[in-house]
């Protein structure tokens, strides 16, 4: 099926980030074509404090449904009283079941982590633990065997927390750069090879590499059939946030297959005065535009911190949960 040639999304994201400017009639055609056709939808949320700002966007594309979900949401913890950033996209695999579980579930354990307050690092790791243990017994019951990747983001003040399984990532501007704050867990990532193969399983080429031939992650929620080489402990990096941190992108592989960290950070940051959930729309559609066979999920976290946060470059940690 041919698609009608898209405006020049890329070009236009430089004048839509002006004060003044808005779309022409030929964008706001094009997104009403991904909004009606390849299933468009976005939404949005901001702390309390007017400081953070998150928005997210969700496509289809031309697969034939739509197995990524996204959570964006501030929720009041009850021991700390704080407005706590929760923040998530999920990309399921064999259907969407477990995209959805983890989704409505896995922010709920956290949060009612005894730990939460005390080491956040080990709550999020349980909090995976117990989710993929929750989903791996409904799935059993219902005799499924699907699964899902994610990528988390937990923000308590400055403090933030990233977690992920699988091949979705997150990305953290610094200035006019930007890092990733997790690495893809492809089965061919050397210590990813070594830890399946000593489990007994092997990683071989079939179109790309794949766990026992079938799997192009090595870790994720359910895969309850695989669940001795697939597993669901996620790595996790602590950052302090600070000034030269404007801007966090959370995205499914879909996004990552056409977009580099650095163009996605840029790309997020031409849309700072329109809002989180305008730059999530851009993203998604420009990794559409640029060919991405895959489901696309982008969610945004604008950061609005003052020079005198820090004077450090962001800090972090990284323990990985076994």
């Amino acid at each position: 099926m041919a698609d009608t040639k898209p405006p020049n999304l890329w070009k236009s994201l430089f004048s839509w980030a002006l004060p003044d400017s808005t779309p022409s009639s030929r964008e706001l055609k094009y997104y009403n074509k991904l909004t009606s056709k390849y299933g468009l939808v976005s939404g949005a949320c901001q702390r309390p404090d007017g400081q953070v700002a998150c928005g997210w966007a969700s496509l289809r594309g031309k697969r034939p449904m739509n197995e990524d979900t996204v959570y964006c949401s501030f929720q009041r913890h009850d021991e700390t009283g704080e407005d706590v950033g929760c923040f998530g996209v999920f990309d399921g695999h064999g259907g969407p079941s477990a995209a959805r579980f983890v989704r409505d579930n896995l922010f709920t354990n956290l949060l009612n982590h005894q730990m939460f307050s005390r080491n956040l690092a080990k709550a999020v790791a349980d909090a995976y633990a117990e989710t993929d243990g929750q989903y791996i017994d409904l799935d059993a019951e219902q005799q499924r065997d699907d699964g899902c990747t994610a990528v988390t983001a937990v923000l308590v003040g400055k403090r933030l927390v990233v977690a992920h399984v699988g091949d979705s990532r997150a990305v953290l501007s610094v200035g006019s750069g930007a890092v990733a704050l997790s690495q893809d867990h492809k089965p061919n990532r050397e210590d990813e090879r070594g830890r399946i193969e000593d489990a007994g399983g092997q990683v071989v080429w079939a179109g790309t590499w794949r766990v026992s031939g079938v799997l192009a992650v090595s870790r994720s929620f359910g895969n309850r059939m695989m669940k001795q080489y697939i597993i669901p402990h996620p790595e996790i990096r602590e950052d302090i946030l600070n000034h030269k941190n404007q801007c966090l992108v959370l995205a499914s592989d879909g996004l990552w297959d056409a977009m580099d960290n650095h163009e996605a950070t840029r790309l997020a940051m031409q849309y700072r005065e329109q809002g989180a959930e305008a730059a999530a729309r851009a993203l998604v559609a420009e990794g559409y535009t640029r060919g991405s066979q895959d489901n696309i999920s982008a969610l945004v976290v604008f950061f609005h911190l003052d020079a005198s946060t820090t004077s450090k470059t962001s800090t972090s940690t990284s323990q990985q949960a076994d």
